[in-house]
């Protein structure tokens, strides 16, 4: 088997990690509980609290954990039928779009927020690797067909 068509059992994996961080977030925020955060990066709770952290009102964490469970999803049909071309390219621009909003949400706390959280970095590091996992895929799986 090509490299490749491992790629949605590493997005399974990624999709699940990304599901936990983003839950973990979700959960200390509904519950009014400070988020842990690890030295040297200790700005969770300042971007946690940060007008820029919630979208109509929602914490970010609530779309992030929708993102990951869609892309388990994905992940899974993909990993029972490899060749779909709709999953294919559904899971490329998923991801596409996930690295977009990572970008974006980095953007803020560089420029206006002025602090970093650990759990948005791991989201981020995780999104592009979702991201490179279906880029692998798409292009195994296209130079098969």
């Amino acid at each position: 088997m090509k490299k490749g068509f491992y790629a949605p059992i590493i997005m399974l994996a990624l999709a699940l990690l990304g599901t936990s961080v983003a839950f973990y977030d979700v959960y200390q925020l509904y519950n009014g509980l400070e988020l842990w955060c690890p030295p040297p990066i200790n700005g969770c709770n300042e971007v946690a609290n940060s007008p820029y952290a919630r979208i109509y009102k929602l914490p970010v964490g609530y779309f992030g954990v929708v993102y990951y469970l869609y892309m388990f999803g994905l992940a899974a049909l993909l990993a029972f039928d490899p060749f779909s071309r709709g999953l294919r390219y559904g899971a490329l621009a998923y991801a596409a779009l996930g690295v977009c909003f990572s970008i974006y949400f980095g953007y803020l706390q560089i420029a206006f927020i002025h602090a970093f959280c650990i759990y948005c970095l791991v989201s981020a590091v995780t999104t592009l690797l979702l991201f490179v996992a279906a880029l692998s895929h798409v292009r195994a799986s296209t130079a098969r067909s």
